[in-house]
């Protein structure tokens, strides 16, 4: 370890630990966080901990808890404390909802949160769902195996039984979960032990649907489109009742305040306020969290019908229906919290500083503090003054905005980082894919790539699959993009359908943009991409997460350009002096002449057809009767 004061000056210069780390993503609340001093605002989470032991003891059954304050006090910080702190503990389930696509269809959206919130490892590094299913199988067979024993051993009860001791503990568990109304979801839950189907049952828990053949090899009927959302809420219930037998749900839903409204002219709070209302009285036990800012709640939340009933709901202060506010930092906070983060830095770099708040001064950093900053406020001060910058006077004229893109690299950069947890599920994420390829094509117009000069980017109206559509070479070239991931083949074929109907869209060229290989028995959408290749000379190109990744950088950099306080001119800049977009391979393929073939390296989506024939280091679990009978 070395003390050496130039080296650790060159570790300065190269590397900024706060930069970046200006907004919690939602990669930090799930995987690797980022320092937390416990003590600073811990009167919120407390109230979260404090509700959580009054439900665990039998004092309340359902806790509602708003936390409301000003943009950058740190609300998104006090969740990713509670996921840390609930992921070690083993009472509780936690589910986070922070995308809202579609409120007109926010029961489904909230169905495929909570689906894909229990994929997350839990207490005993395994998926929350593998949890649950280890606990219902341990109570309907009265074993005490954990879930990795389960996973170890559901290939060989495969090869052994077939599916059928899947019927017979679904049927088992029917009769100790009498209120449970919906057989398959128990065992959907069963099949995520199974480690060749766990993908796919997630895929069915979320509300969407399976192909045919994979429906019919895990005994799981695919729903009907029309009643989604009909079903969506009833089956959140039962998810949610189901796991609360065995662990304590908390739900916390953020990222509230921003401007979308739905259909029926509610904002995101207003809506998320009344689904909330809605589950309120229909669970049996659980944490409801909300965050947003104070003038959300005045202006939003007040001003609903039955405002009264929502905010009873909402708040666990029955006295006064009053959010909880977190506090403005003191001197005291701002030496705590960058200290902490200093610390983290400099052990993960094996250096000895010359000072705990190194290359800080303890006076500058308490100056800030006397200004009562927000957590935001002071990690992005630290950020710009790491390399020993001194705090402005109050007196001082404000500086010159930096117009130069070099800002933007450490926000970039740090987005990619974030990515690595998170890009497979990303993958699968057909909204956020196709909006990163818009914003980059929308970056490129007046360029010329591969042969097409870009004129403009276009929406296409009046239909559920084209993405968008590029112009260019004088209104000669028109290619729709579609991003299609979804396994099913109903919705692959519908998605080619439109692909290949240039006259109806107006196309020249139809686009697809997918991973996963399509199955050989889907039969219609084989078809229709035939038609695409061989007959309309369309392309199918292959998504590779290399190719995605700094896409989806910049698109996240752009979203939270102003809590990184850039401007839209630096992040232009900086995607066109670092060729972000014009020299992405999946941009230029998209636009390059067709080779009229299937891509390679495609990832497979169909069940395996016959079931696994041994397991590998499977763990044997002992029985002392047939897990069939």
């Amino acid at each position: 370890m070395s003390t050496n004061g130039s080296t650790i000056d060159e570790l300065i210069r190269n590397h900024n630990p706060f930069a970046g780390h200006i907004v919690v993503r939602s990669q930090q609340v799930w995987g690797k966080s980022f320092p937390d001093v416990p003590s600073i605002n811990a009167h919120a989470s407390d109230a979260v901990f404090e509700a959580i032991e009054k439900i665990s003891k039998g004092k309340r059954e359902i806790v509602g808890i708003t936390i409301a304050s000003p943009k950058g006090a740190g609300k998104s910080h006090i969740i990713s404390r509670i996921r840390h702190r609930l992921q070690a503990d083993n009472s509780s389930l936690f589910i986070y909802v922070s995308k809202y696509d579609n409120l007109n269809c926010i029961k489904s959206q909230f169905l495929q949160s909570v689906a894909s919130s229990l994929r997350a490892f839990g207490s005993q590094k395994v998926m929350q769902w593998q949890e649950i299913a280890a606990a219902l199988i341990n109570e309907a067979k009265s074993w005490k195996f954990t879930p990795q024993q389960y996973i170890n051993q559901y290939p060989n009860w495969l090869n052994q039984y077939s599916t059928k001791f899947l019927d017979n503990l679904t049927e088992l568990i029917q009769q100790i979960k009498p209120e449970i109304t919906n057989p398959y979801i128990v065992k959907a839950i069963l099949w995520t032990l199974s480690p060749a189907h766990a993908n796919f049952a997630n895929f069915w828990l979320s509300g969407l649907e399976l192909t045919q053949a994979q429906a019919e090899a895990m005994g799981l009927p695919n729903p009907k489109t029309e009643d989604r959302e009909v079903e969506a809420l009833n089956t959140v219930r039962q998810i949610l009742d189901i796991t609360s037998n065995y662990k304590i749900p908390v739900i916390c839903f953020d990222e509230l305040d921003n401007s979308e409204v739905s259909g029926s002219g509610f904002t995101t709070a207003q809506v998320i306020a009344n689904l909330v209302k809605d589950m309120y009285n229909s669970l049996k036990k659980g944490v409801f969290l909300l965050t947003m800012y104070r003038e959300t709640w005045e202006d939003q939340i007040r001003l609903l019908p039955q405002a009264e009933a929502v905010m009873d709901r909402l708040v666990s202060n029955q006295v006064d229906r009053l959010p909880i506010r977190l506090k403005f930092l003191n001197p005291d906070d701002v030496i705590a919290i960058v200290s902490q983060w200093l610390q983290e830095f400099y052990k993960e770099h094996q250096q000895t500083p010359p000072h705990p708040l190194y290359p800080f001064d303890e006076n500058e950093l308490r100056e800030l503090g006397k200004q009562r900053p927000t957590v935001r406020a002071v990690l992005k001060w630290c950020a710009d003054n790491f390399n020993g910058k001194t705090l402005p006077k109050k007196d001082d004229p404000p500086k010159p905005k930096d117009i130069h893109p070099h800002l933007v690299k450490p926000y970039f950069l740090s987005e990619l980082v974030h990515l690595r947890a998170s890009i497979n599920l990303l993958l699968d994420d057909e909204v956020i894919i196709a909006k990163a390829l818009k914003f980059s094509f929308d970056r490129l117009i007046g360029e010329t790539i591969e042969g097409v000069t870009i004129e403009k980017i276009e929406e296409v109206p009046n239909q559920q699959h084209i993405d968008f559509k590029i112009i260019g070479n004088k209104q000669q070239v028109k290619i729709g993009v579609d991003v299609i991931q979804q396994p099913n083949g109903s919705s692959i074929a519908a998605a080619l359908s439109r692909l290949i109907d240039y006259h109806k869209y107006d196309l020249t060229r139809g686009c697809l943009v997918r991973s996963k290989e399509i199955s050989t028995t889907a039969k219609l959408a084989r078809e229709n991409l035939r038609i695409l290749l061989k007959q309309k000379g369309g392309e199918w190109v292959g998504l590779q997460s290399q190719d995605i990744k700094p896409l989806l950088a910049i698109l996240y950099v752009w979203d939270n350009r102003k809590s990184y306080e850039l401007t839209e001119e630096q992040i232009f800049e900086f995607i066109k002096q670092k060729q972000i977009a014009i020299n992405n391979p999946l941009i230029r393929e998209i636009l390059s002449d067709p080779s009229g073939q299937e891509p390679t390296k495609l990832t497979p989506d169909g069940l395996p057809v016959s079931i696994p024939q041994s397991a590998a280091n499977a763990e044997n679990i002992q029985m002392s009767e047939p897990i069939t009978k």
